[in-house]
């Protein structure tokens, strides 16, 4: 990792950026409905970075699990505005298309053994993946099917299998919006697609509030989008998540190996799945929110 000295700065600016939050690019605690901070494993900005390593982002959620900025590192947080009262904002990028390599700027953590900070996704009933997002990108880059979001990885992942997850994929031939999951590790994973085209779900370097909530124990799905339920279908008719005997249901009881940013493979040995996107305010929570619960946190924006 790389690491940098701190830089000094007078009393008179510390005293300024902390009465003004909205100055500092950030507004803390005051993002984030009250109902939904029990459950918020991981939250990141984008606006705090790690002391001494400006290639780490700190964890505003209970977990602590910090995140690399990959490849890109500090360049990859940039001056834009998801939301009222935002500060600095996630770039991720493909950086040499046509070249097989590992320099994509993604985002996230990866553990062979687990990562332990995550254990809250271990042998849950439920899940939601949400953030502010702004594609560039006009389709997935040349030789991929889909454009990567934001997930929680499952406990056997290689960094691309997932148990939540947030993304653009081919359905039958068309790019659609989806949340995707998987509740036992090495198994079939189930898939909702919004009807709607992606396109007109998130348009052209326009920011879009999306949640996908995943309910293990029913074995049900949902996106939303700017606070509102996004109508969809189920591409599997059958059981994947094998959910139709006596529940409750939960997630296999592992460690998730990490969470995935804007790519698969956060620990940088494969590119997959590239997004030409700025995100903010990304949120892991250990619950399938309710679509009152996705509104309000919208609304508080």
């Amino acid at each position: 990792m790389r690491r940098t000295g701190a830089v000094a700065v007078s009393a008179v600016l510390v005293a300024t950026l902390a009465a003004s939050p909205a100055a500092a690019g950030n507004s803390g605690a005051s993002d984030v409905h009250p109902s939904l901070r029990p459950n918020l494993v991981a939250y990141y900005d984008f606006d705090h970075p790690m002391r001494g390593d400006p290639a780490l982002e700190q964890d505003q959620g209970r977990s602590s699990t910090e995140i690399e900025l990959v490849n890109g590192g500090a360049a990859m947080r940039v001056a834009d505005r998801a939301y009222p009262g935002g500060g600095r904002v996630l770039q991720t990028r493909q950086v040499n298309p046509g070249v097989t390599g590992n320099d994509d700027w993604k985002a996230g953590t990866w553990s062979a053994s687990g990562v332990r900070t995550l254990r809250a996704f271990s042998g849950v009933e439920g899940s939601t993946v949400m953030g502010w997002f702004k594609r560039s990108m006009d389709g997935p880059a040349a030789g991929f099917n889909a454009i990567g979001l934001a997930g929680v990885l499952t406990g056997d992942s290689d960094g691309h299998g997932v148990r939540a997850l947030l993304e653009l994929i081919d359905v039958n031939g068309e790019l659609k919006l989806v949340a995707l999951g998987r509740r036992i590790d090495g198994g079939n994973s189930q898939t909702f697609a919004a009807n709607e085209d992606w396109k007109t779900l998130l348009p052209k370097d326009e920011w879009v509030h999306l949640a996908a909530t995943f309910d293990f124990t029913r074995g049900t799905m949902a996106l939303y989008r700017n606070g509102k339920p996004v109508p969809g279908f189920y591409t599997r008719t059958d059981d994947p998540w094998l959910v139709n005997g006596p529940g409750p249901h939960v997630t296999t009881a592992t460690d998730p190996r990490g969470i995935k940013i804007g790519g698969s493979f956060p620990q940088n040995t494969l590119e997959r799945n590239p997004c030409d996107c700025r995100m903010d305010a990304l949120m892991f929570l250990d619950r399938s929110l309710t679509a009152r619960e996705v509104a309000n946190q919208y609304r508080l924006y």
